[in-house]
């Protein structure tokens, strides 16, 4: 399989910094040479924001949204899997539902909701209101300059793993049509929800902010918190969505390198990103294969 890396290294405008360093730290511990020596073919494309010398932390989120939906809708048309590596949530997902070109479902691993809007945040950080922005809660003007994106209905959506919400937020999400399933629900309930999420979206969309893991398994950045998934769980998690609802694009997010000085955080990122990869890559197989007589 065809892969397009497709590295994000920002965090709130700032390059390389916090878990704007995440991406090029792993492209450097060896994730293209790794896909390759399965039998992958492999082209990295680094994004940058536009050198004007002034970095607005909204302004250049979108900004790296486009470049990001561009990058995505240019892999696919040479019929490779887009796989985003970004600092931040927003970018990468407001990217890979516009590049998808259509309104797809989501399954979305996260420790936290992401669904705040800036009238309900605490902390004011804009990658906490990114799921909230894809299914048009807010930011609805600057969204609506993304081209090719569209909101996704809310019943488009899963949100697994999550642990760490806001009031607010977390109110908003009992009376959307989220559907939520909790870190010890996960193999039991995730089966019957990929039987019902999204019909009639066409295409899907998985996003793996790291922190969903359980610190256990590596710190992956300073907002982990306790309670999470192992990455045997997301592994089988990522495996059953794949084999149920083909990937169309997925993304791999929050990684702060300074937050994990083992390396255990980095390790579990790189093997997430191969199982990936191959659970995608087993999926597009079954689906060329002929049928058995």
């Amino acid at each position: 399989m065809h892969i397009e890396l497709i590295a994000v290294p920002y965090d709130s405008a700032h390059r390389g910094r916090r878990m704007g360093a995440g991406p090029e730290h792993l492209l450097r511990a060896g994730l293209p040479d790794r896909l390759a020596e399965i039998g992958h073919q492999v082209h990295v494309r680094v994004l940058e924001a536009p050198a004007d010398g002034w970095r607005a932390e909204i302004r250049t989120a979108f900004d790296l949204t486009r470049a990001v939906a561009g990058a995505v809708r240019d892999a696919r048309s040479t019929g490779a899997f887009p796989l985003v590596l970004s600092g931040n949530c927003g970018p990468a997902a407001l990217g890979c539902v516009a590049g998808l070109g259509a309104s797809p479902r989501i399954l979305w691993f996260d420790a936290h909701g992401d669904f705040n809007t800036p009238e309900t945040t605490l902390g004011g950080f804009l990658d906490g209101m990114a799921l909230a922005t894809v299914t048009g809660r807010c930011w609805t003007q600057l969204s609506a300059g993304i081209p090719d994106f569209r909101p996704v209905p809310e019943s488009s959506i899963v949100l697994l793993g999550a642990r760490d919400l806001d009031p607010l937020e977390a109110a908003a999400l009992d009376q959307s049509d989220v559907r939520q399933v909790r870190p010890a629900d996960l193999r039991a309930e995730l089966p019957s929800v990929l039987a019902s999420v999204g019909r009639g979206a066409t295409a899907t969309y998985l996003h793996l902010d790291l922190d969903v893991l359980d610190p256990a398994e590596g710190r992956v950045n300073p907002f982990a918190v306790p309670g999470g998934l192992t990455r045997a769980d997301v592994t089988w998690a990522v495996g059953a969505i794949a084999a149920s609802l083909p990937l169309g694009a997925a993304s791999l997010t929050s990684f702060d390198p300074h937050s994990d000085p083992t390396g255990q955080a980095a390790d579990a990122a790189l093997a997430l990103a191969l199982g990936l990869v191959r659970a995608a890559d087993r999926a597009r197989g079954a689906e060329a294969a002929p049928p058995i007589r």
